[in-house]
């Protein structure tokens, strides 16, 4: 049978030890001057029947233990039986439940993890279609070709797919991150002109007010990404013409607080707490059908990982403010 087999082998050193034990008590004696045969015949014959005593009585102890682990599972529910007598394998129940709730946690985290980039990705494509239309019947019109809104759809095309690979690389977003002093004006202007011809296309302005000697520890590809972000919200959401989104910062206390504050439509208040969760869009992203969710999703998680604090303030017909607190190094 499979359990005794294993039982023998888990208390062969036991028997071995024993065995070893009475030959050297025996020697022991005989050196001494006690040579009496009987004597050591009955020593031995005590010392098997005591030993196997134990051991029978241990193997009834474990068998339910061993014929557990000798039946191959068919289930990870297996592991959560309990049958286990003695306090070594009640503390191996003990340590193979915790583990298995931390491998149930991960599967969770892993399913969740794939859920979010298979719906992403889903969203994504359906959302590709619409300049791909553009293009196509820009491309079927006669006469010369409209090259301002081609740009614009392909401005649109890149934007989306810069979300996409910033949401693969999240999850190895340590294995990217560079944390080192960077001179903020300079990493805002530079997402700035990223986005210019967006400003333009919407007619909106940016307004950047920034001292130049400001530097914060921060990684300036993934902030860029965030500052992004937040430019293309503002100016998506900012309907009227001739408007501004300015860009500032404040030193307070211990931090440096960059705001990119916009005077588009504002966030409704019951939409505020969940605009950082991944594929909300709340009533704005409905009117223009053109959100994911995952921006500021996206914006959040960076930030958390980084170390900096994100603040959102809005109010509906008047704005919206988002906040990135930096810690002074």
């Amino acid at each position: 049978m499979p359990n005794v087999r294993l039982f023998l082998k888990d208390n062969i050193t036991l028997v071995f030890f024993e065995v070893l034990l009475v030959l050297f008590i025996l020697v022991l004696y005989w050196l001494d001057g006690f040579r009496n045969v009987d004597t050591a015949v009955y020593s031995i014959v005590i010392t098997l029947i005591l030993t196997f005593t134990y051991l029978a009585t241990r193997y009834i102890m474990r068998q339910s233990f061993y014929k557990k682990i000798s039946v191959k599972p068919r289930a990870m529910e297996d592991a959560l039986q309990k049958n286990a007598k003695t306090p070594e394998h009640l503390q191996t129940e003990i340590f193979i439940h915790t583990l298995y709730k931390i491998y149930q946690l991960e599967v969770q985290a892993l399913y969740a993890k794939q859920n979010r980039h298979l719906q992403f990705m889903n969203q994504w494509v359906h959302q590709m279609k619409t300049p791909l239309a553009v293009l196509e019947l820009l491309l079927q019109e006669d006469g010369e070709l409209d090259k301002k809104s081609v740009q614009e759809e392909v401005d649109r095309m890149k934007r989306s797919l810069e979300t996409v690979l910033m949401n693969a690389r999240i999850d190895t977003f340590e294995e990217d991150m560079k944390i080192e002093q960077v001179e903020l004006r300079q990493m805002v202007i530079e997402a700035v002109n990223e986005h210019k011809r967006l400003f333009i296309a919407h007619r909106v302005y940016p307004d950047i007010a920034i001292d130049e000697k400001l530097m914060v520890p921060t990684d300036s590809k993934w902030m860029k990404f965030i500052i992004g972000q937040f430019i293309t919200n503002a100016v998506k959401y900012t309907f009227e013409e001739g408007k501004k989104i300015y860009l500032s910062t404040e030193v307070v206390e211990n931090h440096i607080e960059l705001t990119i504050r916009d005077e588009g439509i504002g966030i409704p208040s019951s939409d505020l707490k969940r605009v950082t969760r991944a594929f909300f869009t709340g009533e704005n992203g409905r009117k223009t059908g053109e959100s994911t969710g995952m921006g500021l999703y996206l914006a959040q998680e960076v930030c958390d990982k980084l170390g900096h604090q994100l603040l959102i303030e809005s109010e509906v017909g008047k704005g919206t403010k988002m906040k990135v607190l930096f810690n002074r190094s």
